[in-house]
């Protein structure tokens, strides 16, 4: 592998790899409207009233989740704390600078019915638009606009009283005065036109397939790949957050508890369940603490990670193995959800589990025709798991995707993979993949369009 296209990967991983508080779909919400109240303050007007437009999965994945640190859920009030703290130079991060303060301005916002949240009038699958009125001294009403397209951190359009204050190709998150951004996010957008050259690209456009991944998880530098182990500090913190405090339905913590039962027993699958869907309790329901997200889906970073985590300590392998396996798992999923698109009717943990099975089984000293077995064993499992929206609920969704993937895993190093002749699988892998990517993207759109139409009828 050339060096070139070594880096051109890298580039892929960080781009699709970040740090993300709150679920991301009301947290690109909190983005699209921090950077409209950022247009409305450069010229001195404060945010009295917002409109939020969203397209179908944005309004699905933003209904039931917690915001972090208000004990609430939903757009509504992430809306309202993008005003009250949000910096949209934080990315993903946007909401890092919550406080109690800011808390009970963005709930005093909300209780004044000052913001409205509306569907979107578009087919598209993430879209969002945030209006930001306000007066200035001489009671001149003005407003702002910012649209979010395909991507949850990707702001295609800024407006402020009708005029475009930037230009697509141009923009970039605004400053934040007197605080530094160290985060993932605020590095990317400090990369100028290289970043922006990154983020016009299609995770397809990099035309990757297992091969190359598998080599690429191999045969990288070190020094080039080891940031992928900050994600293990920020998933892991987690994790141990979701096994310590009473988060959401406990799914992770219960099973821990169970470990020496003759229910679950103390094995690797235990501490991997209990490990990773302790971490999705944890932010589903509302946790400060960020995850280390990947296709802009914090869950799906988390179940990406936390599995190869688990295995790895309990193997005790070192830092190097663990970060390419790691990078094997990430992409992997990366791979993946690029024929999916970043929200489908189609549970992420799908995607996610079957990087990590892919990364369990590399930590197994597998090769690349059991990397193949583990994706075949995962998609002929459990595609078809739907997603009815972000909530505390996820984490069981979680958990069956964790114990999936230690199962594809083990038969897969002991040569045991599903046979062409069931259902979706082929003998190639990106045709597998690719016909896993079909029934996501196309043949699970009415069942997308009545999931919603259960959710917003209850």
């Amino acid at each position: 592998m050339t060096l070139q296209r070594e880096l051109e990967i890298i580039e892929l991983i960080q781009k699709e790899v970040k740090p993300a508080l709150g679920c991301t779909e009301p947290i690109a919400v909190s983005l699209a409207v921090a950077r409209s109240c950022e247009a409305l303050r450069q010229i001195g007007v404060e945010v009295s009233h917002l409109t939020v437009e969203v397209s179908a999965n944005i309004l699905k994945n933003g209904m039931g989740v917690g915001i972090p640190g208000t004990g609430m859920i939903g757009l509504h009030i992430a809306s309202a704390l993008a005003v009250t703290c949000g910096k949209s130079c934080y990315g993903l991060e946007v909401l890092k600078d919550l406080s109690p303060a800011a808390i009970d301005a963005a709930k005093e916002m909300v209780d004044a019915k000052k913001v409205k949240v509306v569907l979107a009038d578009t087919t598209m699958k993430l879209y969002i638009k945030a209006w930001a009125y306000g007066s200035d001294a001489a009671g001149v009403e003005h407003s702002a606009a910012t649209e979010i397209k395909n991507n949850h951190d990707s702001i295609v359009s800024v407006v402020r009283d009708g005029e475009e204050i930037l230009a697509p190709q141009h923009i970039e998150p605004m400053n934040c005065a007197g605080s530094a951004c160290t985060s993932a996010a605020g590095a990317s957008a400090a990369s100028g036109s290289a970043a922006s050259s990154a983020a016009e690209k299609t995770t397809l456009d990099y035309k990757l397939s297992v091969k190359e991944i598998l080599e690429f998880a191999q045969e990288a530098s070190f020094e080039n790949i080891k940031f992928i182990l900050d994600s293990v500090k920020l998933n892991k913190a987690l994790a141990m957050e979701g096994l310590k405090d009473d988060y959401g339905l406990r799914v992770g913590k219960t099973i821990l508890a169970r470990e020496h039962s003759d229910v679950f027993g103390s094995s690797v699958m235990t501490y991997a369940m209990a490990a990773t869907a302790a971490a999705s309790d944890a932010r589903m329901a509302g946790c400060t603490l960020p995850a280390m997200s990947n296709s802009g889906s914090g869950n799906q970073g988390i179940t990406v990670t936390m599995p190869v985590i688990a295995v790895a300590e309990k193997m005790g392998v070192g830092e190097e193995q663990l970060a390419r396996a790691l990078v094997l798992s990430h992409l992997v999923a990366i791979h993946i959800k690029g024929y999916l698109g970043k929200l489908s009717a189609l549970c992420g943990c799908v995607i996610a589990s079957t990087g990590s099975s892919c990364g369990i089984v590399y930590l197994h000293g597998g090769g690349y025709e059991q990397v193949c077995s583990a994706i075949k064993n995962m998609v002929g499992n459990i595609t078809g798991m739907v997603c009815d929206g972000a909530k505390v609920g996820c984490a069981l969704k979680v958990a069956s995707g964790v114990s999936s993937s230690v199962q594809a895993a083990v038969l897969a190093m002991d040569n045991i993979c599903i046979s062409s002749n069931d259902g979706i699988i082929e003998d190639c892998i990106e045709k597998t993949i690719c016909n896993l990517g079909r029934i996501g993207a196309e043949g699970m759109q009415t069942t997308d369009r009545m999931i919603l139409d259960i959710m917003v009828c209850k």
